[in-house]
């Protein structure tokens, strides 16, 4: 790997500018108005693509937002490496929190950052993540040192859901066969503590509406007489929760993974310190689960909570309603051995279930995903753990992690390939949040670290 690092080493300030040019593009999926904008960017990256030396590039149409493909087979007798990462973004709003534009990727120094961080929406979810691999590979191409076939699978889809990529694998299991996917949309401990995460959290997601009088009332006309919409999806949702912070929907548990005692201790070996988390987020106390670390509620342990609640009259003034509706989001991260549609079921037949007299509950379900946890003694987690301890010289830790990745579980059930998750993001870059930011040594580190799991990759297939 000495040329292609010697190259990665002379192009890192054309790498970094060409990442910038990408997060200029507003690419987001969500919302229809910048559907030109998501296709611009797809065909930005096909044509980086073919510049690098890639074949078979197309930009495949979806009933949605386009899938980008391209790849490389060196000698069909080598192990293959699917490449999956996604150039959609979230939303930027709240836009009067950010410090500086979204799409005006800047560069700025921080502590956590001192040789400086790329500000922008999708810096590190997952563009800048994304791109690591992109530039690795053309590093290894430009200097015939590209060890395995490599292919690359690029969604616009992945903040909404990933809604038309199931389709797309199931159509596509010939072009996209492979002897293991490798994603960087996930994050390290610090950047002197590099780690892979190898297991994650699965999603029930639900919206809920409460439905009280045909109309909005006039709270001093009916107010004391006529239920309201807002009070009782309140006392609703707070009932899901006990006073250790457990989940009250009955059979929600009945199916959790518990960890041994060992494996919880290996856990716990990884560094963390909870004044320094609680500082980050401007908080006094963490909260959660009884028995159970902050570390391990966010990874090992399920949980239930409202992601937006909306109702009655939010604008200036005052005006003196009851209101005829009342709603809210809510998101249950699962644990392995929990089926997201069981689970949504559940919660289903227990709110439904807890609804007084004088309202009307409907429950709608949202998209899912299965929990999914990688083995650390397969030939995959060996070779990333190997590519880490070069380039770092540390050994990285295998954490979990809460978030949820759908995609990885629909990729083992229809391809048969577990997903091997190298990122090199941060808990505090923000993502999904103002201000996000992705770390221009990370993104560096990333580049330089791809090319070593492609080696070993190879070497470890081979003795």
């Amino acid at each position: 790997m000495e040329k292609t690092q010697k190259y990665i080493s002379q192009h890192n300030s054309r790498f970094l500018e060409e990442l910038m040019n990408l997060l200029r593009i507003p690419s987001i999926s969500a919302d229809p108005k910048y559907k030109e904008n998501v296709m611009d960017c797809a065909v930005a990256l096909k044509e980086g693509f073919d510049k690098m030396g890639l074949d078979k590039t197309e930009v495949i149409t979806t009933n949605g937002h386009p899938i980008v493909y391209g790849e490389k087979i060196v000698d069909i007798n080598l192990p293959t490496i699917l490449i999956y990462g996604h150039y959609d973004v979230q939303p930027a709003d709240p836009l009067d929190l950010w410090h500086s534009d979204p799409f005006d990727p800047q560069i700025k120094k921080t502590e956590i950052h001192p040789e400086g961080a790329i500000f922008a929406r999708g810096a590190c979810d997952d563009k800048g993540q994304m791109f690591m691999h992109v530039k690795a590979i053309e590093s290894m191409i430009m200097e015939k040192e590209l060890s395995c076939n490599v292919k690359l699978m690029i969604e616009g889809e992945e903040e909404i859901g990933s809604e038309n990529l199931g389709f797309f694998v199931q159509e596509n299991k010939e072009k996209l066969k492979a002897d293991i996917i490798l994603v960087s949309d996930t994050g390290m401990l610090a950047n002197d503590v590099p780690s892979i995460t190898t297991g994650l959290r699965g999603l029930s997601y639900v919206e809920i509406e409460v439905t009280g009088p045909n109309r909005d009332l006039h709270s001093g006309l009916y107010g004391g007489c006529v239920a309201n919409p807002i009070n009782i999806l309140n006392k609703m949702i707070a009932s899901l929760q006990d006073e250790n912070n457990q989940i009250t929907i009955p059979g929600f548990y009945d199916k959790v993974l518990v960890l041994s005692s060992e494996e919880r201790n290996e856990m716990a070996k990884a560094p963390f310190s909870e004044q320094k988390y609680c500082a980050a987020l401007d908080i006094d106390a963490v909260v959660g689960e009884k028995e159970y670390s902050t570390m391990e509620r966010g990874s090992i342990r399920p949980s239930l909570d409202v992601n937006g609640i909306w109702g009655g009259y939010i604008g200036e003034g005052a005006k003196t309603v009851i209101p005829s509706k009342a709603n809210a989001k809510i998101s249950m991260r699962l644990v392995p051995n929990q089926d997201p549609d069981e689970i949504t079921e559940l919660f289903k037949t227990h709110f439904e279930s807890i609804a007084p007299k004088g309202v009307s509950v409907e429950v709608k379900p949202h998209h899912g995903a299965h929990p999914s946890v990688t083995p650390i003694d397969s030939i995959g987690y060996k070779a990333a753990s190997m590519a880490y301890e070069k380039t770092f010289a540390k050994k990285p830790i295998p954490v979990r992690s809460g978030g949820s990745i759908p995609i990885v579980a629909m990729f083992e059930k229809e391809l048969g390939l577990k997903t091997i998750l190298m990122g090199f993001g941060l808990d505090s870059d923000a993502i999904h949040s103002p201000n996000e930011h992705y770390g221009v040594f990370n993104f560096k580190k990333g580049i330089q670290t791809i090319p070593y799991f492609f080696k070993y990759f190879r070497e470890l297939n081979t003795k």
